[in-house]
């Protein structure tokens, strides 16, 4: 049975396409979420859906440090080239089994949305 996926997450391609390659299994936020399960990966400004993945932990607030140990996590080539936290709070959103869709599935995107994204019955069918 496949899994509902009801909502997406916005992000921009170049961490995106470092999550579908499978090299960034730690998307950084600036807020915890309560938000676990399968959700679809959307590529931001790109009306698109291009991956799904399982969202399966939160990690944070972090230090620092616990960013710099894991610097592969977040996709950093690295440990040196982490010298600030990306925000006043970070939180690690734990990413598993990440997969690229062979076909792109278009959604509206509702005005405001920055972070998630409620998906329509409609366009979850098509993950």
């Amino acid at each position: 049975a496949k899994a509902n996926i009801t909502r997406g997450l916005l992000i921009k391609q170049f961490f995106l396409d470092l999550i579908l390659s499978k090299r960034k299994t730690w998307e950084i936020r600036g807020s915890n979420t309560q938000v676990q399960g399968p959700i679809a990966l959307i590529q931001s400004g790109s009306g698109r859906i291009v991956g799904t993945c399982e969202l399966i932990a939160t990690r944070g607030p972090l230090t620092l440090q616990e960013l710099r140990t894991n610097y592969r996590k977040i996709g950093a080539l690295n440990k040196n080239d982490i010298n600030s936290l990306p925000y006043k709070k970070t939180y690690a959103w734990v990413i598993a089994k990440a997969r690229r869709l062979r076909n792109h599935v278009p959604y509206k995107h509702p005005q405001g949305a920055v972070i998630w994204v409620k998906l329509t019955k409609a366009v979850a069918d098509k993950l």
